[in-house]
């Protein structure tokens, strides 16, 4: 779907919908939009451009008549044609190759959501990330201001990332109970880019992969241009099925376990220490690797939770993932695998042939952030104003939901799961 940032103004001398078809006919002649291209349902394109569909429709029917746009029952307002269609006619259009790309694109609604969150006056729930509010941007500012000084270069660095931050993530690691070395450790522009790495460089098109139902994965259509298959595990309030897990496994075996064990996303769940001990036996004994998200740890609101799966992992089966961007903010895009060597030096070569490295400064900024010990001295404060929003929005619920729903108390993390006692529909083309 295209994106439309521009409004006609109510006190130029031009009408508004004559605004409109300038606006549009600009468009198509400069080539942005091409031949084929899809314009908006008529009442969405009018609520983003601020008028009436009566202007609306006016401007729309001019475009038509000029040969512009073309109309059909069924398939909606499409661009009729360009000089770069002219120019390109016997060969495929942009169009079609968007439709014949090998990655396909995000689900509609999940598109319609990235773009609204970004609207003024909207709060973004989506994303998973800290209110504004939260950021840390004293500490940050002083932070940036006293390390610039150390910084001699941009250049690139090693393809596992900088070592002054490999050595503080294995400090940090070592807090939770997992021993691994800076050579075991990859830095990773996110914990997205860490999965991605990993079903690029360790699985093959048409490989099996365990993932959770509900998870965020779902929504992601890029693990499915992949050519991957996906065998939903059913959550239970303590994590995964195990029962079901083993069950998959013996009927078909998998090539690896995606999972999220703390402060699951988006149910909240917790993973008992016991039920840890049993998936990680059970993955031992049938050989499925598993990659661990530990994005949320840091974010325990009432007491620390068990170890991670990495840290009761004694024969190198986890990979562990994990990054700052739930603590600072996703913006720093510094995140990091830890795993077996050899899978390290595999994943490392793989991330030069995409970006060549993380951000020089984002590590530099990230190492001294775990050095000085300002993400400890961060956490406290933020658990604080983690546990009175959750008080609140337990209020809330409790005021105004209780007949409509149900619904977990997360013990951390940013996530609430609402059970809805009865279906209810959702008008898609109400969205908007």
């Amino acid at each position: 779907m295209i994106a439309i940032d521009w409004k006609p103004s109510r006190q130029a001398a031009l009408p508004l919908y004559r605004q409109i078809y300038l606006f549009i006919q600009s468009k198509i002649q400069s080539n942005q939009w091409t031949q084929g291209t899809i314009l908006p349902p008529q009442r969405e394109l009018a609520n983003k451009l601020d008028v009436n569909r009566s202007t609306l429709t006016i401007a729309i029917e001019e475009l038509i008549a000029d040969g512009y746009l073309t109309s059909r029952q069924g398939s909606g307002i499409k661009v009729s044609g360009s000089a770069w269609a002219e120019i390109t006619a016997g060969s495929r259009s942009w169009n079609d190759r968007l439709s014949a790309d090998a990655f396909l694109s995000n689900q509609p609604l999940i598109q319609k959501i990235n773009e609204l969150e970004f609207a003024p006056g909207m709060i973004r729930l989506g994303t998973g990330e800290l209110a504004p509010e939260l950021f840390p941007r004293s500490a940050l500012q002083r932070l940036i201001a006293e390390t610039a000084p150390e910084i001699d270069n941009f250049g690139y660095q090693e393809p596992q990332g900088l070592l002054p931050l490999r050595e503080e993530i294995s400090h940090h690691l070592a807090g939770r109970g997992i021993e691994t070395s800076p050579a075991s450790i990859l830095i990773v522009s996110g914990a997205l880019q860490a999965l991605q790495l990993i079903c690029f460089g360790l699985l093959k098109p048409h490989d099996a992969m365990f993932i959770e139902r509900p998870s965020y994965l779902l929504s992601l259509k890029l693990f499915r241009s992949l050519q991957l298959h996906f065998s939903e595990l059913p959550m239970t309030e303590h994590g995964l099925s195990l029962p079901d897990l083993i069950r998959q496994q013996q009927q078909h075996r998998h090539a690896l376990l995606y999972t999220i064990p703390t402060f699951h996303n988006p149910t909240g769940s917790l993973m008992p220490l016991k039920d840890r001990e049993a998936l990680l036996a059970f993955c031992q004994e049938s050989r499925l690797p598993i990659i661990e998200d530990d994005v949320y740890r840091d974010l325990w609101l009432d007491q620390e939770p068990p170890p991670p799966l990495k840290a009761l992992d004694s024969h190198g089966m986890v990979l562990y993932v994990s990054s700052l961007s739930k603590t600072i903010g996703p913006g720093l895009r510094i995140g990091w695998i830890a795993g077996p060597e050899p899978i390290i030096r595999r994943l490392a070569d793989l991330k030069m042939q995409h970006d060549y490295g993380s951000s020089i400064l984002s590590q530099w900024i990230a190492a001294e952030w775990l050095r000085r010990g300002l993400e400890t001295t961060h956490l406290q404060l933020l658990r604080e104003n983690l546990r009175l929003r959750r008080s609140i929005t337990r209020q809330c619920l409790e005021e105004y939901f209780p007949q409509l729903a149900s619904w977990n108390v997360p013990a951390g993390g940013f996530y609430i799961w609402l059970k809805l006692k009865q279906p209810i529909s959702i008008d898609r083309k109400s969205v908007v």
